[in-house]
């Protein structure tokens, strides 16, 4: 019998809607104690760790969930699931997946309809989410992502839709794997995987997204002896306006890295266009062009990197490499 530790830190699978229709916490998570999601043949373990909206979620606790399935790892525990928020799901799950070893199945999952709306799908994601990491065929495949009968991984999935039970996809990629009648079927494999083991996270790593006449005013704000790191989501394929380039520049001179990808949702950071404010400029200036991560993934990556001790070319060689 497999043995899955269900780990819970709040969100809309764990709220309800009130008598006025807004969806609030609840002082007990509803689904927590739940045994119809097990499906049979498994011992589920339950850890209510977090009772946190999303946008509550700092690093500091991802780090902290983090630390807690690397202690299930050495209980014995056969697989984790992770009962999250939507509007940073993506985000902690990315930060598991860069620091944790594959070593068992790490699978989570949230909802878009608090536990007492109609057509509430959390415990159907739960009881999905237990079945995936329930299963051998989800090992050494990273951390997964499993929501609406679809399996993505940590690093490419994102949310698309501020309210659809549909939201999570999976540009470019598309998901892994799909879940029929809660067992797992795979079609994709993940390619490489790349673990930074840390202890701390550091603070001070930004995320600014250029726009059609954007200036130098917010890059000026980040030149200071605090800022660790900055992430641009460029235009394009990876395009920034000439007037933020001496702003930039004085960033750079700080030794402050600086990554760059591509607001688009589909496609890569690439440098292509030699003009002013064009990609080719940018890598020569010294950006990294970091390929098919949005800005909140690629943010996470550099944070971790950074909290893990790397700098110069190993940290170019962590933030450019595609495949982890």
């Amino acid at each position: 019998m497999k043995t899955i530790l269900a780990i819970h830190t709040g969100g809309t699978i764990s709220m309800s809607k009130n008598s006025d229709g807004e969806i609030v916490p609840n002082a007990e998570n509803p689904i927590a104690n739940q045994t119809t999601a097990l499906r049979g043949g498994i011992n589920l373990v339950t850890d209510e760790l977090f009772n946190l909206p999303s946008p509550h979620v700092t690093p500091d606790v991802m780090l902290q969930i983090k630390d807690r399935i690397v202690r299930a790892v050495d209980e014995g525990i056969d697989g984790v699931v992770v009962t999250h928020g939507t509007d940073t799901l993506e985000e902690t799950a990315y930060f598991l997946d860069l620091t944790l070893p594959n070593r068992i199945p790490v699978v989570v999952t949230g909802a878009m309809r608090s536990s007492n709306e109609v057509g509430s799908d959390g415990l159907y994601n739960f009881q999905n989410a237990i079945s995936v990491a329930a299963d051998d065929a989800s090992r050494d495949r990273g951390v997964l992502v499993v929501m609406n009968d679809e399996i993505h991984t940590a690093r490419y999935v994102t949310k698309t839709h501020t309210t659809n039970v549909a939201t999570f996809r999976t540009p470019t990629f598309g998901p892994i794997g799909i879940v029929v009648k809660h067992e797992p079927h795979y079609f994709q494999e993940l390619i490489g995987s790349t673990v930074c083991d840390i202890d701390h996270v550091i603070d001070h790593v930004y995320l600014l997204k250029a726009y059609a006449g954007m200036t130098g005013d917010l890059f000026e704000m980040l030149d200071n002896d605090a800022t660790q790191g900055l992430v641009i989501e460029g235009l394009g394929a990876g395009n920034v306006p000439p007037a933020t380039l001496t702003a930039i520049q004085r960033l750079l001179d700080r030794n402050i890295p600086i990554v760059l990808v591509s607001r688009c949702p589909n496609g890569v950071a690439q440098d292509i266009y030699d003009y002013e404010g064009g990609g080719i400029q940018l890598k020569e200036m010294g950006l990294t062009l970091c390929q098919g991560l949005n800005g909140q993934k690629a943010r996470i990556k550099l944070l971790v990197g950074l909290s893990g001790g790397l700098r110069g070319d190993d940290l170019v060689q962590y933030m450019s490499n595609a495949i982890s």
